[in-house]
């Protein structure tokens, strides 16, 4: 057992002293030393819980043979941090999270880990600090939280309220309107109950064969997530108590074949932009550095089969739950052809062609067959062109007006010029909104840009202009937004040099976003341009701006 460099041998007095302090027995020091890597945190919904959830888990170790030790990460809700410079520290928290899972784990050199995950940079955080750790690791989240309900049964979620913002800016609804859906929107614990970041990247674990079948649909607080809890505790044992536990290291699961996968069913189910950006950095983690051009090839050959809040707003997670879920939305996937989806092995022990192979779907008008779907493509898309060199990131599953779209430019540094802007009238009909500096290093973090996106949707402008942005998006948004755009204004992309009325051409299907404007003009235009820098007073915040990479390779830090 690897933690038998702390606890065996007559040097290792010390270790066992300090250990016995905190509880352990004689006969516990045989036993396998599991890690329980807890996100509970009282300021998120989708983790205020969690510490109860760690007992139910901690308590099944204990019965199974093995000694838990619960550390805990920390935790951004992005929707609290949204619309101010909170935003700013939340992609910066995925490193945080990512370091102190492998600081807590190599220190004390644990046999294997148990990961609870739910919400935001979270999910993707701990996946980076286990690859690093290397051992034995089972995922398993908190669960997503219910649809809420209006007084009439209308399903909604937290896109409703935040795109109620811009209806009643526009003055479409009143503020007793708007209370009704912020006091009903989030009725109780877990990740937010549509498509989201935080749904999007719980269900790509369960493709990615990190987490057991269930893992991105079984609702929050309900028995049946109770002994999903359960289950993954007693299945972190079985593998630690193995004669060959190391077969089960996370890298050997998630490799090459598990990146593909996941981003194959991020298509079918169209999943958050957000989930490009972190499975770009997972992959990078993993040892297996992805194009993202590539991902416009897998998306030619995966059929859009699951449409989901905030792209279908009455569908939420626990109908996908209902209907099959993950495991049933992939058998269908696999009906296309055998290379859509890569067999692999999974944590629970069998192959993901093993694991799926008697998944049916149990409400073809929720999960759609790949004869009826809803786009022969995936739900995401990579646009290049001389605004994109490396790429920019549409979820094609969200947009509500034509695939093919021309502007002009209405220029915005700052996401809050962009919400000022949108709110007192300046954008208008056939504008593409750019909102730039936003990206890893000029914003720094990377923010969401929900807030813009909603209000454009609740002023009735959804489908009469565009916007593109070197920042990103949070998982609620729809609508033609086009975000990560590469390289950043920060360090000089085209997306910098624009000017009001400058045409942009954005042709979804063609993966293109362009702007009409010569090599001379584009020449001209850099000969006197230094980017914009942001003053900051967060030492941790220079020190990531300093590091970061740009979102094509998954804003990840430069390690050398």
């Amino acid at each position: 057992m690897r933690s038998n460099e702390i606890k065996k041998g007559y040097n290792r007095a010390p270790h066992r002293s300090l250990l016995r302090a905190t509880g352990i027995k004689d006969e516990d020091f045989d036993k396998p030393f599991i890690g329980v890597a807890n996100s509970f945190i009282e300021l998120i919904p989708g983790h205020f819980f969690l510490n109860k959830v760690s007992e139910i888990i901690k308590d099944e170790i204990r019965a199974n043979g093995c000694v838990p030790f619960e550390f805990n990460t920390i935790g951004v809700d992005d929707g609290i941090a949204m619309g101010h410079d909170g935003m700013l520290y939340s992609l910066p928290s995925r490193e945080l999270i990512a370091a102190s899972i492998e600081t807590v784990m190599n220190a004390h050199k644990l046999d294997a880990m148990i990961a609870i995950p739910n919400c935001d940079k979270i999910v993707p955080g701990m996946i980076m600090g286990a690859l690093r750790v290397n051992v034995p690791t089972v995922f398993v989240s908190g669960g997503p939280m219910a649809a809420g309900h209006l007084e009439d049964g209308t399903p909604i979620d937290l896109a409703t309220v935040f795109e109620g913002v811009g209806q009643y800016e526009a003055g479409e609804i009143d503020e007793k309107k708007l209370i009704e859906l912020e006091c009903n929107a989030c009725p109780s614990g877990g990740s937010c109950s549509g498509m989201f970041t935080a749904n999007s990247m719980n269900t790509l674990m369960e493709a990615m064969g990190i987490a057991l079948p269930g893992n991105g649909t079984i609702l929050a607080l309900t028995k049946e997530r109770e002994e999903l809890y359960k289950k993954a505790a007693r299945r972190v044992c079985e593998i630690a108590k193995s004669k060959n536990p190391e077969e089960f290291n996370i890298r050997n699961i998630l490799n090459e074949k598990a990146v593909h996968n996941a981003f194959a069913v991020d298509m079918a189910m169209g999943g958050s932009t957000n989930t490009i950006l972190h499975m770009l950095a997972i992959a990078d983690e993993a040892g297996v550095p992805f194009d993202i051009a590539k991902l416009n090839e897998i998306s030619k050959n995966v059929s859009h089969i699951a449409k989901i809040s905030p792209s279908l707003t009455t569908v939420h997670m626990e109908d996908i739950n209902r209907a099959g879920g993950v495991s049933a939305v992939m058998n269908e996937m696999k009906k296309r052809g055998d290379d859509i989806l890569i067999d692999n092995l999974t944590v629970t022990g069998e192959s993901i062609y093993e694991r799926i192979k008697d998944a049916t779907i149990k409400d073809t008008d929720i999960i759609h067959t790949i004869d009826n779907p809803y786009s022969e493509v995936g739900g995401l898309a990579i646009l290049f062109g001389n605004l994109a060199t490396q790429g920019a990131v549409i979820k094609t599953a969200g947009i509500v007006g034509e695939r093919v779209f021309t502007g002009k430019a209405i220029c915005f540094d700052s996401q809050d010029e962009a919400i000022e802007g949108i709110t007192s009238g300046k954008v208008k009909a056939g504008h593409v909104v750019v909102i730039r500096y936003e990206g890893p290093k000029g914003g720094p973090g990377m923010q969401e840009m929900l807030a813009p996106t909603s209000l454009i949707m609740g002023m009735g402008l959804g489908d009469k202009v565009a916007l593109i942005t070197d920042g990103r998006f949070s998982g609620a948004t729809r609508g033609a937004s086009i975000g990560h755009v590469s390289p950043e204004a920060a360090e000089g992309g085209l997306i910098a040099l624009l000017k009001d009325g400058d045409e942009i051409h954005i042709d979804v299907d063609n993966y293109i976003l362009e702007a009409k404007i010569s090599e001379a003009e584009i020449a001209s235009r850099r000969e006197n341009f230094k980017p914009k820098v942001k003053p900051l007073n967060s030492r941790w915040l220079k020190q990531y701006r300093a590091l970061v990479t740009n979102a094509s390779r998954g804003a990840v830090l430069e390690a050398d």
